[in-house]
């Protein structure tokens, strides 16, 4: 296994060994998703194919883009306790760019009815976990912080996510490829969340509020950790890659390491990310 994806894996001299605690926590995730999202998938197929018999209690399928956006649409600000979800890259069914209060509006295929609302369900609280090609997905990091404004609970992973929405763990909306998702209902949601929680408990903070690192440098380091390069972060931070390079090197500089390894190891060990 690479030692944190997008940074060089060899050491140079003299550079500390990662933990064997965190090196084997980290195996031991992607392991468990991998596992974990094949089980699921898997199961979800066979059941779509009997979605309109046996299964139809338990399984419903949404196959246009239109359908799947408004169904997810629905699902969200019809929940009274908690929306749990994972968000990931190419999301052709809600661009990031549509979510945001300024952004394009969504099209309706209808064009009948008041626009949707981008404020969030007020009566739930969120849990998301996004992974590396959302962070790389225009307007990402504002779609991101806007959630973290609104209290929203927002944590990163490095391995690809299936597209997920769990509504007050008693629904859930799970897309196995662009074209078609399927809504699950008990006792099938509760693998939903059996993965979710998974990835939850290995995720880690999209940004923290304690340490005195500014929010910039927070994402920088959430950026490189995640994989991305200098070009794509400042991209996303609009700025350019030259002053990501300064910021990186003044990271490295008072973290006290000389390497990129280095620096994402220190950042983890002690809760910069």
């Amino acid at each position: 296994m690479s030692s944190v994806p997008g940074i060089p894996s060899p050491r140079p001299a003299g550079a500390a060994a990662p933990a064997p605690a965190m090196r084997a926590s980290l195996v031991e995730l992607q392991d468990q998703l991998r596992g974990t999202d094949a089980a699921l998938t898997r199961l979800l197929s066979q059941w779509q194919s009997g979605a309109g018999e046996s299964g139809g209690d338990f399984v419903r399928v949404w196959e246009s883009r239109e359908e799947q956006a408004r169904r997810i649409y629905e699902l969200e600000y019809s929940a009274r306790t908690s929306l749990c979800g994972f968000q990931s890259g190419a999301n052709t069914i809600a661009p990031v760019p549509t979510t945001l209060p300024d952004g394009p509006e969504e099209h309706q295929s209808d064009d009948t009815g008041p626009p949707m609302r981008k404020d969030g369900n007020p009566d739930a609280s969120y849990r998301i976990v996004v992974d590396r090609d959302f962070l790389s997905e225009p307007a990402a990091l504002r779609a991101l912080d806007l959630r973290v404004e609104r209290g929203h609970e927002v944590r990163v992973v490095d391995q690809p996510l299936i597209k997920l929405l769990i509504v007050d763990g008693g629904t859930a909306m799970v897309q196995l490829e662009p074209g078609r998702s399927l809504e699950l209902r008990p006792p099938l949601v509760l693998l939903a969340m059996e993965l979710f929680e998974s990835v939850w408990r290995r995720s880690r903070p999209y940004l923290r509020e304690d340490g005195d690192l500014s929010p910039t440098d927070r994402r920088i380091l959430q950026l490189m950790l995640s994989g991305l390069t200098d070009a794509a972060t400042a991209h996303q931070l609009g700025t350019s890659p030259r002053t990501v390079q300064r910021r990186v090197r003044a990271l490295m500089d008072l973290a006290a390491v000389t390497s990129r390894v280095q620096l994402g190891w220190y950042a983890m060990r002690n809760n910069w990310v």
